[in-house]
């Protein structure tokens, strides 16, 4: 894909995010910051409260928070639905693809929100360069891919959007070891392109690759933070992650 220094730099912003389930606080008074081209992890154990984080910041559960921006934008009065419209792309966990429709349906209608023209062509054409498997299956019925091709559909469907700032949501599960290897050299270049990221992961091992700085949550408040170099070595996050 194309470098991304000529887009608008915007920071996402979240101050004092919280979410209830019910009687059930998964989330509790959640403050970072994701800076303009930068990537940004979010790791921790099962029900440590990583994906209601990021369906929060989607707006895809109720919340609350102090302030939830993207650059001059009050995300907090953005519906779910029209987020793509204002530059924020979303991987949700389990992929969700259209497993009646194309490999190239399903890229389509990730630029649902763009008029149809020329360049809508030339990102499906660079989707098919990122992912050349998903070039050689184009027209192959989405739900007959296996888990990893459908990943990647997942993420280019997202991409096809040119979103400002991509989340994403535990792309990792279910792959195997190559597969995962595979994902991580897209976000990779992703990153190096300057797109921002928020990356909800249970494999701390593909965060501290694919990120800069990381949050680790814990019973949904954010034990610690800091970049990776950090981090990655840190005995307290080894206590909170694998709770040795």
């Amino acid at each position: 894909m194309k470098a991304r220094t000529t887009m608008k730099a915007e920071t996402l912003s979240v101050e004092g995010l919280t979410v209830h389930y019910g009687g059930v606080c998964a989330v509790r008074d959640v403050s970072f910051e994701v800076p303009a081209g930068e990537a940004v992890g979010v790791i921790g154990a099962n029900g440590a409260g990583k994906t209601s984080t990021l369906k929060a910041v989607m707006g895809l559960v109720p919340r609350q928070a102090g302030a939830l921006r993207f650059g001059d934008l009050d995300l907090s009065k953005v519906a779910a639905r029209d987020m793509v419209r204002h530059g924020v792309g979303y991987v949700p966990e389990g992929r969700h693809v259209f497993a009646g429709l194309s490999v190239e349906k399903n890229l389509l209608l990730g630029a649902y929100a763009k008029p149809w023209k020329a360049a809508t062509r030339q990102t499906l054409g660079e989707m098919y360069e990122l992912f050349p498997v998903l070039g050689e299956m184009r027209g192959r019925l989405a739900g007959a891919l296996s888990g990893g091709q459908q990943q990647m559909l997942a993420i280019g469907r997202a991409l096809m959007s040119r979103p400002r700032l991509l989340l994403l949501d535990e792309p990792s599960m279910g792959l195997s070891p190559k597969l995962i290897s595979e994902i991580l050299v897209v976000l990779q270049r992703l990153r190096a392109e300057g797109l921002s990221m928020l990356l909800v992961e249970q494999n701390a091992k593909l965060t501290f690759e694919a990120t800069s700085t990381c949050l680790v949550v814990e019973n949904g408040i954010v034990a610690m933070t800091g970049p990776v170099s950090k981090l990655r070595h840190d005995p307290r996050v080894r206590r909170i992650y694998l709770g040795l």
